[in-house]
């Protein structure tokens, strides 16, 4: 997971063109949207989340989780 925080960090430093020789940043001062990515990526065990792009702007982020059982149970009928 912090791979992929780190990662975000980035690409939002290179979309700012930032150059603070990569610092991570404080959670408080990212934007909005990247906060929403981040909290999305931390709280699924297992899904996805895309990103939807408009204009060079993120216009729209999704998450969809899904639920893996191992052992389901039968329901006898």
């Amino acid at each position: 997971m912090d791979y992929v925080y780190s990662w975000l960090i980035r690409m939002n430093n290179i979309a700012k063109n930032d150059t603070t020789n990569g610092k991570l940043q404080s959670v408080e001062s990212l934007p909005t949207w990247l906060q929403l990515v981040r909290d999305h990526v931390h709280s699924l065990k297992f899904g996805t989340v895309q990103i939807t792009v408009h204009d060079s702007r993120v216009v729209q982020v999704e998450r969809v989780e899904k639920l893996r059982f191992d052992n389901p149970k039968q329901i006898d009928s």
